[in-house]
C-alpha cells in the first residue's frame, strides 16, 4: 500500500488539506501535531517560544 505525508500549509485549513489528499486519492490514517519555535533573545541567554502547531496527516491511498 502506498502512503503519503500531507502538510497543513499557513494558508489552508485542515478541510481543504483533506480535500486535496483526497483529490490525490488519499484517505488520511494518521495525524500528527508538533510545535514550532523560534528563538528570542532575553539579555544573555536565549529562550525558544511556540508559534504555531505544525499539522501533517499520514495518507493511505484509497482502494477506488
Amino acid at each position: 500500500m502506498s502512503k503519503k505525508w500531507f502538510d497543513v500549509e499557513e494558508h489552508e485549513s485542515i478541510g481543504d488539506c483533506l480535500d486535496r489528499m483526497a483529490k490525490e486519492g488519499y484517505m488520511p490514517v494518521r495525524r500528527m501535531e508538533e510545535p514550532v519555535f523560534k528563538e528570542v533573545k532575553d539579555g544573555s541567554s536565549v529562550k525558544q517560544e511556540p508559534i504555531r502547531q505544525k499539522i501533517r496527516f499520514q495518507g493511505q491511498k484509497s482502494e477506488q
